[in-house]
């Protein structure tokens, strides 16, 4: 059995409460991938101290060379990549072809953001005043925490990470405690690169111990958390408190429109990857199915079949096409929301654990459809993180997008069909951060931002670079006045009027 350390000023070290937790492959809770620290706020008041002693010398490291060792870390992963992602399926349970793709994200996002090490745009803008010149840099803000979930357990702690670090700041990852290993081989990666120690730390342990002290340590001056909205409402109020910078990425209920015009068939894949990728377990799934009424008989008929045919099982396993849930407690919370769902809507396939014959060892749960959904339906409006969809049906554009949009969420959005001038009325009235035409909800590519409106977040945006930046910087701007005299802006700019 191997135990896993913390990584503190460069070193890796055992936790301050000389405790750990296991960590279980969720497709055969009998393998135990090793045990893992169970920190409490010493190992944070630890990180910290470390990271702050590390901000001025690394704050100073000119960004392009920042950006240089983001290069090498996304080289390592290259090097890496099916390790990792083996590493990954077996840790988390998604599919192969999944985790190859998280951790080729997280080769992508280095990509971006080590070039942005020679870019960290401001902006210039001419003066109001002769001899006087002025423009804007950004500023690193200083210790960063930053706390992901297990669902991507690389491709978002790079999405944090790297622009936290191009821009200047330390930081300490506090990864989700179902996934502790995919964050301690990218820390690997960050330690074979290079980075000095103290730069980038890693704590491990639960959200309430760990993931609390992050957010109420005073010296810990920004917060990234992607996670439940439960959770990112308790992280807001405490964070506010201090007047802290939080980025808040939150829970999904998406949809997907599929109009009378739309390609059928290509919907179908949509709806089949949207849905039931990554067992459900995206806050951009697709757990709504608005369907138009004219080709709601044939494309359910189409859709159940298709169902019929998915492979759920280990992830390690190629022809597997449905992996497990992350865990017993999430396999009864999806169950619990099937119940619900039999009071609400028709149950079409699905609708039970799987505990038998090869799924007997693992956390599996049948691919679920349920049919002739209310809108008002709590399987309709309330974040399930399974593989269950709901359909509802519809009778022409305004009503689908009055129905998608009838939710508390704004995260991802989705409508197929033929129609240009459809699309693009549907561009203009979906209120999500993201919509895709003749795609599913799922998808995000790393240099565009991602995020969502309402109950999704606080209005920050992960991925692409402006937004990002907004989030571990502050602007700066300089004015030099070289005329020799005293000039009061304003009031000798207007002085004659």
């Amino acid at each position: 059995m191997t135990t896993f350390r913390n990584y503190i000023a460069g070193k890796w070290v055992a936790s301050k409460t000389g405790k750990t937790f296991p960590n279980r492959n969720p497709a055969d809770q009998s393998d135990v991938i090793g045990e893992f620290p169970a920190s409490d706020p010493r190992d944070v008041d630890a990180a910290v101290v470390a990271a702050k002693k590390a901000f001025d010398g690394w704050r100073r490291t000119p960004a392009p060379k920042r950006g240089e060792l983001i290069f090498k870390v996304g080289e390592i992963l290259s090097r890496r990549k099916e390790e990792i992602a083996r590493a990954m399926t077996r840790e988390m349970g998604k599919v192969l072809k999944e985790t190859r793709g998280d951790v080729q994200e997280g080769i992508d996002t280095a990509v971006v953001h080590g070039g942005e090490g020679r870019r960290l745009h401001g902006f210039s803008a001419p003066s109001e005043l002769p001899n006087k010149a002025g423009w804007t840099v950004r500023a690193p803000i200083g210790v960063a925490g930053l706390i992901t979930p297990w669902n991507f357990p690389l491709a978002i702690p790079t999405w944090k990470s790297f622009p936290a670090l191009v821009a200047g700041n330390t930081v300490i990852l506090k990864p989700a405690s179902d996934t502790p290993h995919c964050s301690h081989l990218l820390v690997e990666a960050f330690e074979e690169a290079g980075f000095p120690a103290g730069v980038v730390n890693l704590i491990h342990g639960s959200g309430s111990t760990v993931g609390n002290a992050l957010v109420e340590h005073p010296e810990v001056r920004v917060i990234s958390f992607t996670g439940s909205t439960a959770v990112g409402r308790d992280i807001s109020a405490k964070a506010g408190k201090a007047l802290k910078r939080v980025s808040l990425e939150l829970g999904g209920k998406n949809a997907m429109i599929v109009m009378d015009d739309a390609d059928l068939e290509l919907a179908l894949e949509g709806v089949l990857w949207g849905a039931f990728g990554t067992t459900g377990q995206r806050c951009t799934a697709t757990s709504r199915l608005i369907l138009h009424q004219s080709v709601r008989e044939e494309f359910v008929r189409r859709l159940i079949g298709r169902v019929a045919t998915l492979k759920v099982g280990s992830g390690l396993d190629e022809t597997t096409d449905v992996g497990p849930l992350i865990n017993k407690a999430r396999v009864e919370a999806v169950d619990e929301y099937v119940r619900i769902g039999t009071k609400e809507g028709e149950l079409l396939c699905g609708g039970a654990p799987l505990r038998s014959g090869a799924h007997r060892k693992g956390c599996f749960y049948a691919p679920t459809v349920f049919d002739r959904v209310p809108p008002s339906a709590r399987i309709a409006r309330e974040e399930i993180f399974g593989p269950v969809l709901s359909i509802l049906t519809v009778k022409d554009l305004d009503e689908a997008l009055r129905c998608l949009n009838d939710t508390a969420y704004g995260l991802s959005s989705s409508i197929y069909t033929r129609d240009i001038n459809n699309a693009f009325y549907a561009i203009q009235e979906l209120e999500t951060g993201i919509v895709y035409v003749n795609a599913p909800t799922i998808g995000a590519e790393c240099h565009y931002p991602f995020g969502g409106t309402k109950d999704t977040g606080n209005g920050h945006r992960e991925g692409g670079t402006h937004p990002v930046y907004e989030v571990f910087t502050e602007w700066k701007t300089i004015y030099v006045d070289y005329s020799g005299r005293l000039q009061k802006a304003q009031i000798d700019n207007r002085k004659n009027e």
